[in-house]
């Protein structure tokens, strides 16, 4: 019964994220990437970058919302 709900789950987040994107490195970047995942033991590489990446914008968001004064 698990296993069944667990297949189902997988399906449901992949059918959320459909959009892919591409982002080349250089090699001191991959290099500083890959350090800090087996340093931090990142498990899920993806879910990294994506998590990170998303944080950076809504930060920059935040940072630039108007004010009155």
């Amino acid at each position: 019964m698990k296993k069944k709900a667990s297949i189902e789950s997988a399906k449901k987040r992949s059918a959320i994220r459909k959009n892919r994107i591409a982002v080349m490195l250089n090699d001191d970047e991959l290099k500083a990437m890959n350090r800090f995942i087996d340093t931090y033991k990142v498990k899920n590489k993806s879910r990294f970058v994506r998590e990170t990446l998303m944080m950076a914008i809504l930060k920059k968001f935040d940072e630039d919302h108007p004010t009155l004064f």
